[in-house]
C-alpha cells in the first residue's frame, strides 16, 4: 500500500482499492501570473463497489480507510496549503455518496503550488516519490512550463500483478487555462482549445508511470 501511494498525486487510500478513478489537475493562470489551482479525485464510476468496500474492515489484507480518516487527511492537506505563503482561499469538498474529493486554492504565482506540495511531502501527506516542482512561469519571457517528472517505472515493476492492475483503468487529466493566448507549445499531445487559451492532456496513469506519454510542456504566449 505504501508503494502504491507513492505513485498517486495526492493520498486518498480508498482509491487504491479500485482501478476506475480519475485525477483532474487544473490550473487557471491570469496575465499577472496569479490564478487558481484545483485538484479533483473522482471515483464515481466505482461508487457501488467502494460503498460495499467501505463497510469492510480489510480487503486483500489491506485495512480499509474509514470516512473520518479520509476527512482528516484531506483537512490536514488543506491546513498545510493555507499556511503556505502565496496560497489563499483554500477550499475542500468531499462527496462520499459519489466518492469525489476536491481541493482548490488561489495562488500569487504558480511556484506557490510547488511549495505547497513540498510541504505536503514533508508532512507525509503525499509519498516521497511524488514530484513537487511541477510548474514554473517566466512572465517577462511569456513562458509557462509544465516540468518533466521522474519515471516511476522501477517502483511499478516491483509491485505485484494485483497492485499494478489498480492503475489499469485509472486516468489523469491535466487542464491548463490562461488569460493570454498561446502562441506555441512543445508537447503536441496537449490539445489546444479553439480560442488558444487552454491546453488539455488526458492519459492513462500507467502510460505516465512508464513515460509512454510525457507530461512536460513549454508554452509560449502571444
Amino acid at each position: 500500500m505504501k508503494n502504491t501511494l507513492k505513485i498517486l498525486i495526492v493520498t486518498l487510500p480508498l482509491l487504491i482499492l479500485t482501478s476506475c478513478f480519475d485525477i483532474l489537475d487544473k490550473v487557471n493562470v491570469k496575465a499577472d501570473g496569479s490564478g487558481e489551482y484545483t485538484l479533483i479525485l473522482n471515483a464515481s464510476k466505482s461508487k457501488t463497489r467502494l460503498a460495499s468496500i467501505s463497510k469492510m474492515e480489510t480487503i486483500n489484507g489491506r485495512k480499509v480507510p474509514k470516512r473520518p480518516e479520509i476527512e482528516a487527511k484531506v483537512n490536514e492537506a488543506a491546513k498545510i496549503f493555507k499556511s503556505t505563503p502565496g496560497i489563499s482561499n483554500v477550499k475542500t469538498s468531499m462527496d462520499f455518496d459519489n466518492y469525489i474529493i476536491k481541493l482548490s486554492c488561489n495562488f500569487s504565482k504558480i511556484e506557490n503550488i510547488n511549495a505547497g506540495l513540498e510541504q505536503l511531502k514533508a508532512r507525509n501527506i503525499i509519498g516521497k516519490m511524488i514530484p513537487t516542482q511541477i510548474y514554473n512561469q517566466n512572465l517577462a519571457k511569456k513562458i509557462f512550463v509544465r516540468n518533466k517528472v521522474n519515471t516511476f517505472k522501477s517502483d511499478y515493476d516491483k509491485m505485484s500483478k494485483a497492485d499494478r492492475e489498480i492503475f489499469n483503468d485509472a486516468r489523469y487529466i491535466s487542464v491548463l487555462q490562461f488569460e493570454n493566448a498561446v502562441k506555441s507549445q512543445s508537447n503536441t499531445a496537449y490539445s489546444l482549445s479553439p480560442n488558444r487559451k487552454a491546453v488539455k492532456m488526458e492519459a492513462n496513469i500507467t502510460d505516465l508511470i512508464l513515460q509512454k506519454k510525457p507530461l512536460q510542456n513549454t508554452i509560449l504566449f502571444q
